[in-house]
Parts: structure tokens; C-alpha cells; sequence
């Protein structure tokens, strides 16, 4: 079911349509973490053709907390674990 004002949703359970997540396991931390719509997120900071480490970085961050939930403690290492990811995935 698509409502345009509140977004795409399962109309059997109203969360989050099972074909619309789309999780990879990556290593926070040493430990396996799945990232929910990885992929697009790395294709998307890609197409910003960003040069500076650090602002991959953030952005990888910022979008990734849009679908994701990242622990406030954990935050330096998830941007290590995308950053493995981005320039592993890198053409």
C-alpha cells in the first residue's frame, strides 16, 4: 500500500514492506551488523563524487542513520565498518 503522505507500508502488518529491506551484514566492531539499504546508500554518496574522507564519511553516516538505528557509542565504529564497505565496493 503506498500513501505518498505517510510512505510504503505492508498492508497486512502497516511496517515496513518486506521487498522494501534490503539488509547486508558488514563487521561493526568485530561483531556481524546488519545495515539495512547499504547498497543504495553507498551508490548514493558515490554519485556525490565527494574527495574528502571525512565527508564520505559523515555522509555515509548520515544516511545510513536514515535506516538504521546507530548507538550514539558505536558511531566511530560504524564509520569505519562504511567506510571498509565504500572503498571495498568502490569501482
Amino acid at each position: 500500500m503506498t500513501n505518498e503522505k505517510e510512505g510504503d507500508y505492508c498492508t497486512v502488518c502497516g511496517g515496513v514492506r518486506p521487498d522494501a529491506i534490503k539488509i547486508r551484514t558488514i563487521l561493526v566492531d568485530g561483531k556481524e551488523t546488519g545495515v539495512n539499504q547499504l547498497d543504495f546508500i553507498i551508490d548514493g554518496v558515490r554519485d556525490l563524487h565527494l574527495a574528502d574522507d571525512a565527508a564520505i564519511r559523515a555522509e555515509l553516516l548520515k544516511r545510513a542513520g536514515e535506516f538504521n538505528f546507530i548507538p550514539t557509542k558505536k558511531r566511530e565504529a560504524y564509520g569505519d565498518a562504511l567506510m571498509r564497505e565504500y572503498t571495498g565496493t568502490q569501482a
